[in-house]
């Protein structure tokens, strides 16, 4: 069970950094939230789909895992690592982030992200 809930954590950060926006709101429940600094939190998928979208400031890049924690029976998970990549404006960027997931059937129906420094 542990090893399901992982994978899906690690299938939703491929997916971001290699798929399109839909795909990647596809990973969310219809009434999913998001919370990330800097946005109102983000409620259910046509939020999501707009944040992703086009409000997102990162153009592109790849987020390393440092640490997964999951506590299966309660659908949660922790990470910790990095994201290397590029805002839309061409800025570089390197930041550490935390993010915190709750998952039913599957699907991400909560998450909150925290970031080293203000950047993305």
């Amino acid at each position: 069970m542990n090893e399901q809930l992982a994978a899906t954590i690690r299938h939703y950060y491929h997916t971001v950094d290699t798929a399109g926006h839909e795909a990647v709101v596809a990973l969310f429940h219809p009434d999913a939230v998001y919370r990330r600094p800097g946005y109102p939190p983000l409620e259910g998928r046509d939020a999501l789909l707009a944040f992703y979208g086009g409000v997102r400031v990162i153009a592109s890049g790849r987020h390393e895992l440092q640490e997964l924690l999951v506590d299966a029976p309660a659908g949660r998970a922790a990470v910790a690592g990095r994201f290397l990549g590029h805002l839309k404006d061409g800025t570089a960027v390197t930041v550490g982030f935390a993010d915190f997931f709750h998952v039913r059937d599957g699907l991400i129906t909560d998450r909150t992200t925290y970031f080293d420094r203000a950047a993305v």
